[in-house]
């Protein structure tokens, strides 16, 4: 039976708007509709949404984003509020930690800490989403074979950022139920250090395994995509003690 469109006033006769891509069968909105669509179906569903995200980021998260950014789309929760929504998260849950990032450094590197250090380990999860344009720049030079605009490099830094920070967030929940400085300075270490540059090798790895490189090639444009990224902040570390 055909109807209008509530969204666009298109005829349609299809489940779907020809036009504008709405649903055509639309409910009025009740509590029960909000929890079991809104939130449990349209965020939570175990085919898409950021439960899918999540374990795509994290078991095959450069195959994933690579296919996200050639079109396949429509199952993948968007980058911007998966960023905006970690964030949020770690903000919340730096309420309930008293540890912070500089309590695990040593007292000498603290005493010669410059202006943009203290930003950066103040703010950790919100220096990883400023760094996402350089990070772009970096990818684009190191696999400029795969032939990626820019834009095309901000997404899939985004996603990647968005699972460091993710790995960021499990330090955080620790720190909330073990408080041993010593202990919480070789996790960090581990997760943050380790875990966030192995994982960037991982991702690239896959992201652009079909580009025309060799394993060996894709594995030292990874490491190389991290030490331009270390050189980048000793350089921006000694302008600002200038």
């Amino acid at each position: 039976m055909e109807h209008h469109c509530l969204n666009c006033d298109y005829q349609v006769s299809d489940n779907y708007c020809q036009n504008c891509g709405q649903k055509s069968t639309t409910h009025r909105y009740s509590l029960n509709h909000f929890i079991e669509h809104d939130i449990i179906h349209g965020i939570w569903h175990i085919d898409k949404g950021i439960l899918f995200t999540i374990k795509e980021l994290f078991t095959r998260p450069g195959h994933s984003v690579r296919e996200f950014i050639e079109g396949k789309r429509i199952n993948i929760f968007p980058f911007v509020s998966l960023l905006i929504l970690l964030l949020a998260i770690s903000s919340f849950l730096t309420h309930y930690t008293h540890i912070h990032i500089t309590d695990l450094m040593p007292e000498s590197s603290k005493a010669t800490m410059s202006a943009l250090d203290k930003l950066t380990t103040e703010y950790p999860r919100l220096t990883l989403v400023i760094m996402i344009p350089l990070n772009s720049v970096f990818s684009l030079f190191w696999f400029r074979k795969a032939k990626l605009n820019f834009t095309e490099h901000l997404v899939a830094n985004s996603y990647k950022t968005a699972a460091e920070m993710m790995i960021g967030l499990i330090f955080t929940i620790i720190t909330i139920y073990y408080t041993n400085i010593k202990g919480l300075t070789y996790i960090y270490y581990f997760f943050v250090v380790v875990l966030s540059y192995a994982y960037s090798i991982w991702f690239f790895y896959q992201l652009f395994s079909k580009s025309g490189y060799t394993k060996k090639g894709l594995i030292y444009r990874g490491c190389m995509f991290i030490v331009s990224y270390m050189i980048i902040g000793v350089i921006l570390t000694i302008i600002s003690k200038l």
